[in-house]
């Protein structure tokens, strides 16, 4: 089945609206990361090439085998912007909630009425 270009959503366009609760405080900034490395990437066909895509991408970002690390969260420095929890990267909530939501959202079909001139 050939894609209809004018239709291909962009991996950025998944990211809104944001979720209204995080793991902790350094969640929306690796949201953000991850939204801005994925801008200008076309949605993959498949939800397991979402998926694939999504984990490749935290990983690199977060610099953590998603899968390998028995920690619940990690801290990295780079999403360290204020507060107790700081730059803590809740990886359960990724694993279960954030990184879920978005190949959910991926699976959603789209309303041509809704996606953004290109």
């Amino acid at each position: 089945m050939a894609h209809d270009h004018a239709a291909v959503a962009k991996m950025s366009e998944l990211f809104d609206p944001a979720p209204g609760r995080w793991g902790l405080r350094g969640d929306p900034h690796v949201w953000q990361a991850l939204r801005d490395a994925l801008s200008g990437t076309d949605v993959p066909p498949s939800a397991e090439a979402v998926a694939g895509l999504l984990r490749a991408t935290f990983e690199e970002l977060v610099e953590v085998d998603l899968h390998g690390e028995p920690a619940p969260h990690v801290y990295r420095q780079r999403y360290a912007h204020g507060g107790m929890s700081g730059g803590m990267v809740h990886l359960d909530t990724w694993r279960h909630r954030l990184l879920p939501l978005l190949v959910e959202r991926a699976g959603r079909p789209r309303d041509p009425r809704t996606l953004p001139a290109r």
